[in-house]
């Protein structure tokens, strides 16, 4: 396990056009010339939160997974981001982990928005994800999830090392509106500190036709609560390395999690 180099892309979607926000993103990647091993997208990256769910949901072989899978393989870098997809005759708020392989991971969002009626339009996820990518684990969540915390609670877990956390990377994509954003930074700083672990949440800004306003606001937060990086308001594309033994001395030097309670999750 060593470093890990992260970029997340801060940006202000086109209202319900897929296309449009692929063209652009490409544009935006084409533009990077950091090198990255993980790259992030927000949630609903090619539509904008939503809940014309079937109208504009694709299949997993459908133009936009096509498209991660080209520019994961074109950028030899990780792709993440959350999209509409179907499945029969279900439709899920899919966040997508893409490796330059062309192989494919997912996570279906558990925590539907019922405040926006998110839960009569999709359909909840049932199990967390976690990735792996150089050796860190990465425990993949959106949006709405943030507000829930055991559903992202550090576990610790018996190896032949000894008692060993179940991730050391938590992402949340989001579109995050700007009225709520003293919670979303809030509770990304507690989702760490609690965790242990580095934080990265990806929002997206601009306004959408709903006339909502999304401030952005995505950051990376450190293992003690520490902001690494915060960029508001502006379409940004954003690069951290994060460091394995910042990870390590935290765990080592204040190791609270050996004293968390022990529990399991069993979604309804």
């Amino acid at each position: 396990m060593s470093d890990l180099i992260i970029t997340g892309i801060q940006a202000n979607l086109v209202w319900e056009n897929p296309e449009a926000n692929r063209r652009m993103l490409e544009s935006t990647m084409a533009a990077i010339t950091e090198p990255t091993q993980l790259l992030v997208l927000p949630e609903m990256f090619s539509t904008g939160f939503t809940m014309h769910a079937v109208e504009l949901a694709e299949t997993m072989d459908g133009p936009t997974i096509q498209w991660m899978r080209a520019m994961a393989k074109q950028h030899r870098f990780i792709l993440t981001g959350s999209l509409i997809i179907r499945e029969g005759d279900a439709v899920f708020n899919r966040l997508l982990w893409v490796l330059p392989t062309g192989d494919i991971g997912y996570y279906n969002k558990r925590h539907l928005f019922a405040f926006a009626g998110e839960h009569e339009q999709y359909t909840a996820g049932q199990q967390r994800f976690i990735a792996s990518v150089n050796g860190w684990k990465v425990n993949l969540q959106i949006c709405y999830d943030l507000r829930f915390p055991v559903w992202s609670r550090q576990q610790m877990h018996k190896t032949e090392q000894g008692l060993t956390p179940e991730f050391d990377l938590l992402i949340y994509v989001a579109n995050w509106p700007e009225r709520r954003s003293h919670a979303w930074k809030s509770l990304l700083v507690a989702r760490a500190i609690e965790n242990q672990c580095y934080v990265l949440g990806v929002n997206r800004v601009g306004t959408d036709a709903n006339q909502i306003a999304y401030s952005g606001d995505s950051m990376v937060v450190g293992p003690l609560g520490d902001m690494i990086h915060q960029v508001t308001q502006t379409e940004s594309t954003f690069t951290c390395t994060l460091q394995k033994d910042e990870l390590d001395s935290v765990r080592r030097s204040f190791p609270f999690l050996r004293d968390a309670d022990s529990f399991s999750i069993f979604p309804d």
